[in-house]
């Protein structure tokens, strides 16, 4: 078994080689690296870990389960920056805003009620406005949640002129699992981005692409991701709870 203090250090090894990674493919684009954000996503990860990461300078991370979010982010300073990064149900919008006061952004907004709900408790909560990118299924898988690309403008538009307590800051999407179909997928948002930017009279600079993981980021940022979200590279396999027999 791994000690703790190994398995620390090995995170903060692998993430300064990730953000090597990171620089490079930046300048490979074109892109300036500071333009490209890393989420470090550490889900089932223990705050210890997540700690370490801090320690090392790192301010960026994500969770995709809201019971896992509201139990961290107490634990950890008030500078953190949480994304949340997986599907949102209405009836944990509460929760999840009212746990996590330092809640920077949601990445997963794929429908107007979601976007009514979180809109309605930023109010209600009397929190500054919340960042939100609206999720597009760029794969055409059933099993993906998101916004068909067709209606992406539509719910935008929703985010942007319907829902005052929130800002629409750009788009966001999950590639095929086995990244067959990955470079089609991000050309398919980087469409996506540019109809809603014409529709909404916004600069393309000021609408974050959010693609990318641990398999496929460096293709992403070369094709002009803004944020990338990295966890298993960073963290090691994700340590799920074993089933009782």
């Amino acid at each position: 078994m791994t000690s703790p203090l190994v398995a620390e250090g090995a995170a903060v090894a692998a993430f300064r080689s990730v953000m090597l990674r990171v620089q490079q493919a930046a300048e490979r684009s074109g892109s300036k690296p500071d333009r490209v954000r890393v989420v470090a996503v550490s889900k089932t990860k223990p705050v210890a870990l997540i700690r370490q990461l801090y320690d090392a300078g790192h301010r960026c991370f994500g969770e995709n389960y809201v019971q896992e979010i509201v139990e961290k982010a107490p634990q950890l300073p008030q500078d953190v920056e949480w994304h949340f990064i997986g599907h949102l149900q209405s009836n944990k919008v509460k929760t999840l805003l009212g746990g996590v006061p330092n809640l920077a952004v949601v990445e997963t907004v794929d429908n107007q009620k979601i976007a009514n709900y979180l809109d309605r408790m930023v109010s209600t909560l009397g929190r500054n406005p919340l960042k939100v990118l609206v999720q597009v299924n760029t794969s055409g898988e059933e099993s993906k949640s998101g916004v068909d690309p067709s209606n992406c403008v539509e719910l935008a538009k929703h985010v942007k002129f319907s829902c005052p307590n929130l800002v629409f800051s750009g788009l966001m999407t999950i590639g095929m699992p086995d990244y067959t179909s990955t470079p089609q997928n991000f050309q398919t948002l980087s469409n996506c981005r540019t109809e809603v930017c014409k529709a909404l009279e916004m600069p393309e600079e000021e609408c974050e692409l959010s693609m990318g993981m641990s398999g496929d980021f460096e293709l992403a940022i070369e094709m002009g991701s803004t944020n990338v979200r990295i966890g298993s590279t960073i963290f090691g396999p994700r340590e799920y709870p074993k089933k009782q027999e």
